[in-house]
């Protein structure tokens, strides 16, 4: 048994790969729909969700090297001649066919993995090399348009398949030729002197290519989804002006850290520095809910059963700046979600004249909020919370 190609038959590497990418394919459409359609109201149906997905990815990654393999072998391999050459626009197309798989072999799992390399947390691949990509980072839009050519191409690869089923299908029933078991057994069949087609079938392919991204543009696939506007917060009157800052949380989700962080919020300080312990001011922040941005999670965030930021828009804090023994905390409450909870925030704090640096961080308990409770395991969601506060400010 020949593991090269000849002209008139296929070897056992290039069946292997056919046959493996084919078993991989079969598992891995129904298996990605079955995930994307599964519930994850219960702690339970997220649990399952995650898992089904990160098999699907894991199928993924491993079809696109299976299709690099695939594809570099091809490249070196003579292409067996077609049983009829004389048929020529049944050999265009199948051409074509054999084009549109290759690109979508690959096109398929990269789109998804980029997908997932551009967002934080949730399903991971099932491997130990980690779940990023190079030159990729983590962005919403580029996870979002990663996402848009996933399911178009999903649709090609389809379709491909289905014109390259019932082509094989059609040599065995109809023609009753060899094609089918030069593919099962690595029979020989056809005329050496038969040649391939490529530039035409391959012109065809992209102008397919062309038309389902550009049909997918048009449908609005591909612009960014215009978040909800919300009302900006007015800004805080008080001797302390914030000139810039961050206000982000982190939190771990599938054992994978997942960083945030909210675009409006205001700060009103009343502070006076001392050296000695005591009561140095006060402070009040309000933060804008629907403002937060967690990776590929942020809607979810936003629900009901988390931030519920539709009816809970606002929270605030309000603390007493206080200075200990080894340096400055914020000591006061929380009222996020309806729910007053007492919160300290060490943080240090560098005074250049009438301008103010500062740096916290204190961990909260969601629970405490009513945050996620169909989520009661710490290993699909942590319980902590940690809440990092950086800004500068001067004084008026």
């Amino acid at each position: 048994m020949s593991l090269a190609n000849t002209k008139t038959a296929y070897g056992a590497v290039t069946r292997s790969l056919h046959w493996l990418t084919a078993l991989g394919i079969l598992i891995m459409i129904p298996l990605g729909w079955i995930a994307h359609l599964s519930p994850w109201a219960t702690e339970a149906e997220l649990a399952t969700k995650a898992q089904l997905f990160s098999v699907h990815k894991t199928i993924g990654v491993t079809l696109f090297f299976l299709a690099l393999v695939r594809i570099l072998w091809a490249l070196s391999q003579p292409k067996p001649a077609p049983l009829h050459p004389e048929r020529r626009a049944e050999n265009f197309a199948a051409e074509t066919v054999h084009w549109l798989l290759y690109s979508t072999l690959v096109i398929v799992p990269l789109s998804g993995w980029i997908e997932h390399a551009a967002t934080e947390g949730f399903a991971p691949i099932l491997w130990p090399f980690g779940q990023d990509l190079p030159f990729v980072p983590n962005s919403d839009n580029l996870a979002e348009t990663a996402a848009s050519v996933h399911f178009l191409s999903q649709w090609l690869l389809v379709a491909a398949l289905a014109l390259h089923v019932a082509g094989a299908l059609k040599h065995v029933i109809i023609d009753r030729d060899g094609t089918l078991a030069r593919m099962l057994k690595g029979a020989s069949a056809g005329t050496p002197s038969a040649g391939h087609r490529v530039v035409r079938p391959l012109l065809l392919a992209v102008a397919a290519w062309a038309a389902l991204l550009g049909g997918g543009a048009a449908a609005g696939l591909f612009a960014s989804e215009d978040a909800a506007e919300t009302p900006k917060l007015e800004a805080a009157q008080s001797d302390w002006q914030v000139t810039e800052g961050t206000l982000g949380i982190s939190l771990v989700q599938m054992g994978k850290e997942i960083e945030g962080s909210f675009a409006d919020w205001t700060a009103e300080i009343a502070f006076e520095p001392r050296e000695t312990p005591g009561k140095a001011g006060d402070v009040t922040v309000q933060i804008a809910i629907p403002t937060l941005t967690l990776g590929s999670v942020s809607k979810q965030a936003l629900g009901a059963d988390f931030l519920a930021a539709e009816d809970y828009p606002t929270a605030t804090f309000q603390a007493e700046i206080l200075r200990g023994e080894t340096g400055y905390e914020a000591q006061g409450a929380l009222t996020l979600k309806g729910a007053e909870v007492p919160v300290t925030l060490p943080f240090e704090l560098t005074l250049e004249g009438e301008t103010a640096t500062m740096q916290g961080s204190t961990t909260l308990d969601r629970r405490n909020y009513a945050i996620g409770e169909s989520m009661a395991d710490p290993e699909q969601l942590s319980f902590d919370v940690q809440v990092n506060v950086a800004l500068t400010a001067t004084r008026h």
